[in-house]
Parts: structure tokens; sequence; C-alpha cells
């Protein structure tokens, strides 16, 4: 079990907040192009402070896997500020001297952010890749060692980033006591409620162009019964189409081979063999001719054009399960939404996701973004920050945050 806020008293205490505020920066001004994570932590940040805790905040910016976007913090303390309309300090050190002379100085109340836990080596990717430590060997590294006597508690609200075997996210559970903020609380809450006995029926959509996210939630949902259908899109439905013996085309099946997903099609007849009544894939395909989106049902294939998205008949067939389920999980848009020939099938059902009846969590960065371009995002009962992390928690696989969240009393 973990704890949340409600069980720990704040007042007057110096309380290590994780974060997870990584946003996208624009590459021509380095500004941040997308706040969603930094407003989806406001609450957390804000009852604390309202509570007179004395928060101190950790976050990550970029990676060494993703070197563009590895920046300061700096110019996230005063968006933060804005949206939790109160003041934010900041300074420009994680756990050095500096760094721990200002959290001395934090008064109930007030809110400081240090610096990218990434400039830290322990903190990147590749540490975790090549330096493999349990959590109590990482109680012991820089970051812990030097701020950890400073703190009275431990609040994690980084959902986006539990699958990451970190120090700043698995090991001050070892020496504070911990709990989880209120956005950690929501994804698990939310999370569960469509892999855990969802209301029924429960349908999951799974498309875009990462079909490994799709393939490791699908052995899972399918085998324990979470999802009573799964409704394909993307290459995940061509996967599934080439694999119940329909000849895509040319250009789809280069496509599919210049990425080597061709080594998906196996497993997807794995699948069809088990669970094929639960299974839905495209009954029409779309691609573009002479600038103009073009239909063909499957029985018609192979496709004379690189196919961008499901048909009409396919729409108007996923909408209907839409429409009559009592949860619906989406990951990954059904077409290449960026393009016009492509884009008909995703603004079509994320308006079917957006006013459906049930339960509906969507998750995935192109799922997210997509579906703040075409239709408004808080018509969904929620948004998931997540990304490996949530593919990781519905494919049933350990979340290292959760571990050692459970592992504290």
């Amino acid at each position: 079990m973990i704890r949340s806020l409600d069980d720990v008293d704040v007042a007057g205490r110096r309380v290590l907040l994780r974060v997870d505020i990584n946003s996208p920066l624009d590459p021509d001004t380095g500004r941040i192009a997308d706040t969603n994570r930094i407003e989806r932590s406001v609450p957390t940040i804000r009852e604390l402070a309202e509570r007179r805790a004395r928060v101190v905040m950790i976050a990550h910016q970029g990676d060494t896997l993703d070197y563009h976007n590895l920046a300061s913090l700096q110019g996230h303390a005063p968006v933060v500020a804005e949206h939790v309309g109160l003041p934010v300090g900041f300074v420009d050190d994680v756990a050095g001297p500096e760094a721990r002379r200002r959290i001395l100085e934090v008064a109930d109340g007030e809110i400081l952010l240090l610096e990218n836990l990434r400039v830290l080596t322990e903190e990147v990717s590749t540490f975790e890749r090549d330096v493999k430590l349990t959590a109590a060997e990482m109680a012991g590294t820089y970051l812990v060692r030097h701020l950890a006597p400073l703190f009275d508690l431990y609040v994690n609200d980084a959902f986006a980033a539990a699958h990451r075997n970190a120090p700043s996210m698995v090991a001050f559970q070892q020496v504070l006591p911990a709990v989880a903020g209120r956005l950690l609380q929501a994804e698990l809450e939310s999370l569960r409620s469509v892999s855990v006995d969802p209301a029924r029926p429960c349908v999951y959509l799974l498309g875009g162009l990462k079909i490994s996210d799709a393939f490791s939630m699908l052995s899972r949902v399918l085998t324990d019964g979470s999802a009573d259908a799964v409704l394909t899109g993307g290459v995940t439905g061509q996967i599934f189409l080439t694999a119940a013996g329909h000849h895509l085309g040319e250009p789809s099946m280069k496509f599919i081979t210049d990425r080597s997903l061709e080594a998906f099609i196996p497993e997807a007849e794995a699948l069809l063999a088990d669970h094929a009544d639960r299974i839905r894939a495209p009954l029409d395909l779309a691609y573009e001719e002479a600038g103009q989106r073009c239909e063909l049902p499957v029985e018609d294939l192979p496709c004379p054009g690189l196919i961008t998205d499901i048909g009409s008949r396919t729409i108007e067939a996923y909408r209907s399960e839409i429409n009559a389920a009592a949860t619906v999980f989406v990951n990954g848009p059904p077409g290449a939404y960026e393009q016009e020939s492509g884009r008909t099938g995703t603004v079509s059902l994320w308006e079917a996701v957006a006013g459906a009846a049930g339960k509906t969590v969507i998750g995935g960065g192109d799922t997210v973004a997509s579906f703040r371009r075409f239709t408004d995002a808080s018509q969904v009962d929620f948004v998931s920050t997540g990304g490996g992390a949530l593919v990781r928690f519905l494919a049933g696989q350990p979340l290292p945050l959760l571990e050692a969240m459970e592992r504290r009393d």
C-alpha cells in the first residue's frame, strides 16, 4: 500500500517533492512549448504550500539520450509560479553547498526549485543502464547523502518517470518517510480502473507508430480479460491485417520492413489464434492518391499507395464500440494525423472518445498531443502523463518507483 498526503502532517516540515515537469522545448527559443506536465503537478505543489510545508522541488529536463532538451530548469520556475499562483524560487545547484544553504532558508509555505537533476551523472539513463545499483545502494549516492538529512518527508508525484531506477525516484524512500502526491495517486487510481476489474464493456483503442507499446499491453489485457475488445489502428492494425493473411501492398510493407516492424507479425498471429473474437482489425483503409484521400476495403487489398488511415466503415464500427463502452482506454492515434489524408480517423474517434458516456482514459505523447489539437481533452476523464511508465504498468511489468514506495510504511 502506498500512503498519500492525507496520511501526514506537513506544516512546518521540510518536504522534498519529486515532480516530473520534463517538457518539450521550442528549438528556436528554448522556451517551454507545452505546459501539460507542469499543470498536472500544480495541485500537489499548491496543497503542500497552503498546508505550510517548506517545499523543495527536484525534477529533470531532458537526458543524455535526449540531449537537445537537457537544459536548465531556471526557465521552469516562473512557469510553475504562474500556474501555482505563488512565488517559486530557483537555485542553480542540485545538492551542493549553495543548494543546501538555500534549502535551510525556505520558510513555511515557500517553494524552491533546484537545478536539473540530470546534471548529476547518477541521474541520467546511461548511468542507470551501465551501473546497476539497488535502491539501498543508491541511498549512498551524492544526491541522497547530501539532501536527505535536510528533510522530514519525501513526496513523489512523478508517475511519468516511474519506470526509471534513479536515486531521485527510488532511494529517498530508504531513508525518509515517503508518500504519494496527488498526481501519482490519480494516475494509479485511473490506470487501475481500466486494468483491474474495469466497468464493462472495456474497450482499448491502440494505434500509432510505436507498436512495441501496443504489443507490450496486448498480451496482458487480452489474457487477463481486462479488455473486452481491442480496436486496432495505425501500424498496429496493419500488422494484424497482415497476420490475418492480407497483403497490404508494396508501399506499406516497405514502410513496415524498413523499420523492422514485421517482427511483430508472429506475435499478432499468436494473439489472433487465442483472442480473435476480441481483436478488431480495420475493415477498410485510406491512402493518398494525386493529393486526394482514397479508401479501400480490406477485401480489395493490396493497396496501391502508402496506407495513412483507417477508412469510413472502420471509423463507424469503432465509434459504435466506443459509444457502447463503459470504459475506454486509448493509446496511439489510428492514422497519420499530421497529414490531411490521414487525420479523418483520428479526428472522428477522438470526438467519440470525448463524448463517450463511459469512463475515458488516454495516454501517450502522440495521443495527448493529437487530442489537444483536434478536440477538447478536458472532456476526457483522465489524461495520463505517462509514456513508458504507462505502458509498463498496463503490461503488468514492475515499476521501480512503485516498488520503492510500497516498501515504505
